[in-house]
Order: structure tokens, then C-alpha cells, then sequence
């Protein structure tokens, strides 16, 4: 549980959690309003408590992840951690202020585009977990889950007129994909990108399945998420100041969640690869 795909993985969060850390720190928001609704808690002061709070459990969830990278005995109270911190809003699902009426409600996702990817802190969390993770099929599936799941869901979205208008502006401004608005109106270019997460996750789900596919469906998935990351460095509202990220940051940033799922899932079906090729020597 400590190989460098491992780490890299855990990296990937500590960077992530210290950067949202310090945006809620600086008074960002990063939807906790909605979040924290489903929980009573509407005032502005209340959110302000709230605010630091949460601050504050992502920077201890941060330092802890950067431990772990030197001293393993850090790696279970990291799981523990991450799931903690991922259960609080994955519960408000349950509540109403998530869902679009205007498209009927759920499924149709609006705030909870950013919930939904805090179950990839969840299966992280539960493989850390596990110390036979690395010994066994399910904990790839486990990780698979939230990236088959968000690329269904956010994917499913972009068919959505209020989706394709809302990624516009990343669009737009991403030197990788505004190239899509040179051929095709704002719809048909969110209906292009819709067809492309399906299609990734479906190549991966069948890779978990059919080895050869499996590297197709981890690059595939991969480059919707590391695409994701340039928008940082080409939206403007990525940023609310120099290092601090605004609430649409916060939402880009949490993609690096999903590059994590794929590193534990190569690093696990890595190990499985291994242990069969030395059985079949030792049955030479």
C-alpha cells in the first residue's frame, strides 16, 4: 500500500485538500451553503463557523496526507479521515437543494455536480483501508464506481441545455477544447463531450473485464479529468487571488480525486498482474 503509484495518489490529495483549505480559510464558500442546508445550518454566521471548520479538517486531512507519504502508520487515519470528511456531503443528497425542478428534479444535478465527486474520496478512503487491497478484483471495481459515476451523471448533463451553457465559459477558454465552437454550436459541443464520457467509462468498465482494453479505458477516463486541471490555469475564475482558488476552483480542483481512483486502480491491477505471472512460474 505504499508503492509510488500509491503515494502519488495520496499526493494528489494532499495538494488538493491544502489548496481548498486555504480558499475556505480566505472565504470562499465552495458550495458548504447548499451542503450544510440540508443540515439546518442557513445563517450567515453559522456558515461562517462552518466554513472554518471544514478549513480546518481539509488542512489536518492535508498534513496527514503528506505524513503518510514518509510513515505509513499514517495511512489508516487518512482513511478514516477522507471518509468522514466525504459522508457529511454525500448525505445532503438526500435533501431537495441539489436537484434542477425546472428538468424535474433528480436526477437532474445542479450543486451536487460537486457533491457526487466526494465518492471518490469514499473509495479511496475504503481501500486504504483494506490491506489485501492490492490482492484482489473488487477494490479496482470499488474505484472505478465514482469514475464510471461522474462521468455518467456530469456526463449525462452535458445533453442538458443549462449544462452545455453553463461550461461555456471553461470551454471557451481552454486552448484544448475551444477549438469545439469553431465547428459545432454551444449544444453540439456539450453533446461531443457528453458522447466522450460515456464512452470512456464504458471502454473502462469493459477493461476491468477484457485486459486489453484496460489501458484504453485508463487514458481515456484519465484525459477527462487531467483536461479538467487545465481549466485552472485557463479560466479566469479558477482563482479568486494569486494561490487562492475561487468556488469554481474548488470544483475543478476535486477532479484530481478521480486521477487518484485511476493511479489505485493501474497500482492494484499492476500487483494482480504480477501475482498471476508468479504462480504461473511456480507452476512451471
Amino acid at each position: 500500500m505504499n508503492t509510488f503509484l500509491q503515494k502519488t495518489s495520496r499526493a494528489l490529495l494532499g495538494l488538493s485538500f491544502t489548496l481548498i483549505a486555504a480558499a475556505l480559510l480566505l472565504g470562499q464558500n465552495g458550495g458548504l451553503a447548499s451542503i450544510f442546508g440540508f443540515y439546518g445550518v442557513n445563517s450567515e454566521a453559522g456558515l461562517h463557523i462552518v466554513r472554518i471548520a471544514v478549513a480546518l479538517l481539509f488542512a489536518v486531512a492535508a498534513v496527514i496526507a503528506l505524513l503518510s507519504l514518509l510513515k505509513p502508520q499514517y495511512i489508516r487515519p487518512l482513511a478514516l479521515l477522507i471518509i468522514c470528511i466525504s459522508l457529511v456531503p454525500l448525505l445532503s443528497l438526500f435533501g431537495s437543494a441539489h436537484w434542477i425542478d425546472s428538468l424535474g428534479g433528480f436526477p437532474a444535478i445542479g450543486s451536487g455536480q460537486g457533491v457526487i465527486k466526494y465518492f471518490a474520496l469514499t473509495a479511496i478512503g475504503l481501500t486504504l483501508l483494506s490491506c489485501s487491497a492490492c490482492q484482489s478484483m473488487r477494490y479496482i471495481w470499488l474505484n472505478y464506481l465514482p469514475v464510471g459515476l461522474v462521468l455518467l451523471w456530469i456526463g449525462g448533463m452535458k445533453f442538458t441545455a443549462i449544462e452545455a451553457q453553463g461550461i461555456e465559459g471553461l470551454v471557451s477558454s481552454s486552448p484544448l477544447m475551444a477549438w469545439l465552437y469553431s465547428f459545432f454550436n454551444v449544444q453540439q459541443a456539450s453533446n461531443l463531450i457528453g458522447i466522450y464520457d460515456l464512452i470512456a467509462l464504458i471502454i473502462l468498465a469493459l477493461g476491468l473485464v477484457i485486459r486489453s482494453l484496460f489501458w484504453p479505458g485508463i487514458l481515456l477516463c484519465g484525459a477527462v479529468f487531467v483536461t479538467t486541471q487545465t481549466f485552472l490555469f485557463s479560466y479566469p475564475g479558477s482563482w479568486q487571488s494569486p494561490g487562492v482558488l475561487a468556488s469554481s476552483g474548488i470544483f475543478i480542483i476535486k477532479d484530481l480525486w478521480f486521477i487518484a481512483n485511476l493511479l489505485i486502480m493501474i497500482d492494484i491491477r499492476k500487483h494482480l498482474s504480477h501475482s498471476v505471472t508468479g504462480k504461473q512460474q511456480g507452476c512451471v
